[in-house]
């Protein structure tokens, strides 16, 4: 290849860096060796045959200074973007040949992955004696990826046969020597390597390359302004200033914002913060009352101990006092025993043996006879009871016996039946009770809403809705949007009874089905449930119903998003013929009588009578339920009176019940006498009469043993007096020393409780206690007899506070929880760490804290006013911008302008200037055919690429230049003249066709 030196410039002082030198290894077709092109830093017409590296020479250059993404190989030669690529170059790819099926064709290469190829520029700054060298090295490591590579800057003169040979064979070795060079810098990315070259040869920006890219193999401009706008005018940052802007805005309405959240969060949890503060002040004195209700049994235990200590003091005087008293009355009753021995003894010697014996048996059979006339006395009464005659002797006594058994078992039966009965009652009264419990629900149900639903549908209805976070309104059923029109009420009960089920249908929209679904799958609903999916009504247009269909007897309402499809769905479903007479139901497929009987297809006929067709507590359409609500109250009252009939009867076999019971009872008692003689107190009378006779026959006798007799009276008379006075004195002793001893045990016992505190906290609730005294119990005195009454009244007291102060609480607690949850609402982010609990109020009163300690809010209208201020100032520093950079690009334009004002468009220049601005055109080629085309040599048959409409159009551009007309610009319709020079546009993009074959 052939390199030509053309220098342009006037002078020899040449500024900057220029490029000197080109070499290449292994690119492309240039295979094996060094490739050089020496320029010296002049001009360079490359020219030469299709095919003989001009292009490849550029891509080469091009790849030194531009990144491989941004360049298009094979671009001057007017290739298409895929046709070369970095992989073609490095391996050399140089044709293409078809294999042995001939279906596609490959590449063929020169070279192969044990080769490796580089670039080289040299470039000097003649001015400043400064030399830069770039370089790059290129190898293939995947057989199919694109080469692997490494950068190299020097601020020294390279060369490949110096620098980049002889090294053997890993590239490693390259590497090492070239880090050992001075001055050389090697990259393994171009962002760093393309940073570096730019700071060593002066570049500015990135957008001198990007230039240098569109120009260097540049045959045509297609459209000159966008050019001029991309590759000379650097675009100002506008996007960044007005996102700078609207970020300041931001940053400031934020702030403004921010004081506002503050404020409002400073108003929101301030009565959160007041009530915690309040909540725990009441919680804490509600403990000190519960610490105080706690310790008031060993508060009251300790008074009890001062009371018992005074009462064990008294027993003590009091027991002493009467042990002396039993002493005194012990030794006078010794002295009377004695006394009353030597007079028994001396009625014995004179007779008396026989007389005590017979007194004796006078008293035992006098004990007897007592105890035979009480069993006697229960027997009749038991048999009186049980209406038996009374037994005078035995043999009514046995008969009696006999009669027993009989009557237990008549008893027994009726007891039994009794029994079932009241069993029966009872079950039946749980049931009217039952059944009076669910209308009592239904009644309040219905008393709080409109529609005749059964509570239990809506109840499932308000959990599904609740659980999915809807509206009931959103679910209607459909008894909910029907009801019987006013004018066809005959028919509502038939109606009633054909729609029930449909009117206990859900109707679910399109948009919750899928959830709806979900849930009713996941619950277990404990009842059934039916629901329609709400798809859009159907447009086609339905059969009208016969004049007498039920559909007709309904009305809809009409502000429910439901109608249309329950108009069709109740033409559709329920377009029964309503017949008053059986002939005409016999007649029709579909009908329906007032009756209820409902025929179906013409063969199916069904009456459900299980419920009275009148009964509206079973109604379940219309959105009005006063008659539901009258009917079930009659049936309420009505329950009320039967189950008032059921108690009283059971009252009643309650009564019967005790009174066989009673029987029963007295039957046992009475079996329990088994012998006549235990009741036959007659005959001991009889003895006792004829004891009696004896004894006094014996006293008669004697006047000495009467006196005797007398005296052992007299002597008996006092001793009895003496062992009642003892027996009293030791019964007040026992008393006395059972009181101490009980005293003694309470007092224990309260030690007991007094010791379950220690002493900080006895010292502590017994001063709260005794402050608490006065107010509690008032003015009531503590004694030892009303102390527990005391107890009660004062822990009464207590509860009754507690009660109170746990109420306040509570309202607190549930204001308190209110406000943390609107919080929570409000502000999501800054409540993320606080729980919604008065436990967590610590968290809110450091957020309030720390907005009190912050004092946003006082900083509002400071916020504001900046916020108005910065905004104005900013979007007018932003217009100025704006304005600058209009004023620089008219600058730049104006240059560019007096640039192309200073050309000579003489004749001969045009060829010469495009020759100087294309690097791949055949310039002797494009003389001829232009020749040929102003000489009108040539037609379109000759040349498909060059025709002779266009050559025609061409010589009248070149006319008109010649003429002194001015610019021209060619859009595909021919030239026009262009005057205004903003759009920026020269001949040379006029003509781009001309040197680009493919357009």
């Amino acid at each position: 290849m052939e390199g030509l030196a053309l220098d342009f410039a006037t002078d020899d002082g040449r500024a900057g860096y220029r490029l000197h030198r080109v070499e290449l290894l292994n690119w492309g077709t240039f295979d094996r060796s060094v490739w050089q092109l020496t320029t010296n830093g002049a001009n360079c017409l490359v020219t030469g045959d299709i095919g003989s590296g001009k292009s490849t020479l550029v891509d080469a250059v091009t790849t030194l200074l531009v990144p491989a993404q941004r360049i298009t190989y094979n671009k001057a030669a007017g290739a298409e973007a895929r046709e070369r690529s970095l992989r073609s170059y490095v391996l050399g790819h140089y044709k293409s040949e078809r294999g042995d099926s001939g279906l596609s064709a490959r590449p063929v290469a020169l070279r192969d992955h044990n080769s490796y190829s580089v670039i080289l520029g040299h470039f000097y700054n003649e001015g400043f004696d400064r030399h830069v060298t770039l370089a790059q090295v290129f190898w293939i490591s995947d057989a199919r990826g694109q080469p692997d590579r490494f950068y190299v800057v020097a601020d020294r003169p390279l060369s490949i046969a110096e620098q980049f040979s002889g090294f053997g064979s890993d590239l490693k070795d390259l590497r090492k020597r070239l880090r050992a060079l001075d001055h050389v810098e090697l990259h393994t990315a171009f962002p760093s390597y393309g940073s570096s070259l730019r700071r060593k040869l002066g570049i500015s920006s990135e957008q001198a390359l990007e230039l240098f890219n569109q120009t260097v193999s540049m045959k045509s401009v297609g459209n000159l302004t966008e050019f001029v706008r991309e590759h000379m005018l650097q675009a100002a940052e506008t996007a960044q200033r007005i996102d700078e802007l609207i970020r300041h805005f931001d940053d400031l309405n934020r702030a403004h914002e921010a004081v506002l959240k503050a404020r409002d969060q400073i108003d929101a949890l301030t009565p959160i913060v007041a009530d915690a503060d309040d909540h725990a002040a009441r919680s804490q004195q509600t403990a000190q009352l519960r610490g105080c209700r706690d310790a008031l049994t060993p508060w009251f235990a300790k008074l009890k101990i001062d009371l018992l200590d005074q009462r064990l003091e008294d027993l003590n005087r009091e027991g002493a006092k009467l042990q002396e008293r039993v002493e005194k009355l012990k030794r006078a009753r010794t002295e009377q025993r004695r006394q009353r021995d030597d007079l028994r003894q001396a009625i014995a010697d004179n007779g008396g043996d026989r007389l005590e014996r017979v007194m004796e048996q006078i008293e035992r059979h006098q004990a007897e006879k007592a105890e035979r006339k009480r069993e006697a006395d229960r027997y009749r009464e038991l048999a009186t009871a049980l209406e038996l005659p009374d037994a005078r002797d035995a043999d009514r006594f046995r008969d009696n016996q006999a009669a027993l058994g009989a009557l237990r078992e008549q008893t027994e039966t009726r007891q039994a039946a009794c029994q079932n009965e009241r069993t029966e009652q009872f079950v039946t009264m749980k049931e009217l009770r039952g059944q009076h419990e669910e209308i009592e629900h239904e009644l309040a149900s219905l008393r709080a809403r409109r529609s005749k639903l059964p509570a239990a549908m809506l109840a499932l209805r308000d959990k599904l809705c609740q659980a999915l976070n809807l509206e009931p309104e959103e679910l209607p059923f459909a008894g909910e949007l029907i009801q019987v029109r006013e004018d066809e009420l005959d028919w509502e009960g038939a109606i009633e009874r054909l729609l029930h089920s449909f009117a206990l249908s859900m109707l679910v929209p399109d948009e919750h089905y899928r959830s709806v679904a979900e849930w009713v799958d996941a619950t277990r609903l404990r009842g059934r449930l039916v629901y329609y999916r709400m798809r859009e009504a159907r447009s086609a247009p339905l059969a009208q119903p016969h004049p007498d269909a039920l559909s007709r007897k309904l009305d809809i309402r009409t502000d429910s998003g439901f109608y249309a499809w329950l108009e069709q769905e109740l033409y559709r479903r329920f377009d029964h013929v309503c017949c008053s007479d059986m002939d005409r139901f016999r007649r029709e497929q579909r009908a329906i009588t007032q009756a209820g009987q409902i025929k179906t297809g013409g063969v199916r006929h069904e009456k459900d009578d299980r419920h009275a067709i009148d009964d509206r507590t079973r109604y379940v359409l219309g959105w009005s339920n006063e008659d539901k609500i009258r009917a079930l109250d009659e049936q309420r009252i009505a329950l009320e009176k039967r189950i008032q009939a059921s108690a009283e009867s059971i009252a009643r076999i309650d009564a019967a019940l005790k009174s066989l019971g009673q029987h029963l009872t007295d039957t046992s008692r009475l079996e329990m006498f088994t012998d006549f003689q235990r009741l036959n107190w007659p005959e001991l009378a009889s003895r006792i009469s004829e004891l009696e006779a004896e004894c006094r026959a014996l006293r008669d006798e004697s006047d000495i043993l009467k006196t005797l007799r007398q005296q052992l009276a007299a002597q008996e008379k006092r001793h009895a007096e003496t062992e009642t006075q003892l027996e009293r004195r030791q019964k007040a002793l026992y008393t006395v020393e059972e009181r101490l001893r009980n005293a003694g045990e309470a007092r224990v016992e309260a030690e007991t409780l007094v010791a379950e505190l220690d002493e900080t906290e006895r010292h502590h609730w017994f001063e709260q206690l005794a402050e608490q005294r006065a107010a509690a119990l008032g003015d009531q005195p503590v004694k030892l007899n009303g102390i527990d009454a005391r107890q009660r009244e004062f822990r009464a007291w207590l509860t009754a506070r507690i009660d109170s102060e746990d109420k306040a609480i509570g309202r607190l607690n549930d204001r308190i929880v209110k406000g943390m949850q609107n919080f929570h609402h409000n502000w999501p982010q800054e409540a993320l760490e606080a729980d919604v609990s008065v436990a967590a109020a610590d968290e809110y009163r450091r957020l309030l804290d720390t907005l009190q300690s912050d004092d946003l809010p006082r900083f509002e209208q400071r916020f504001k006013e900046l916020l108005n201020e910065n905004t104005i100032r900013e979007v007018a520093g932003f217009q100025a911008l704006l304005h600058r950079e209009r004023e620089q690009i008219r600058e730049r334009i104006e240059i560019i302008n007096r640039s192309l004002h200073g050309i000579d468009y003489e004749r001969g220049r045009y060829i010469r200037l495009l020759a100087e601005t294309t690097t791949d055109v055949d310039v002797r080629d494009f003389q001829q055919k232009l020749r040929a085309c102003t000489e009108g040599t040539i037609t379109g048959s000759e040349d498909a690429q060059y025709s002779e409409q266009k050559f025609l159009q061409v010589r009248d551009i070149i006319d008109r230049f010649r003429g002194g007309y001015g610019w021209a610009e060619y859009d595909g319709r021919g030239p026009r003249m262009v005057t205004d020079v903003r759009k920026w546009l020269v001949f040379s993009a006029s003509v781009r066709w001309r040197v680009d074959d493919r357009e």
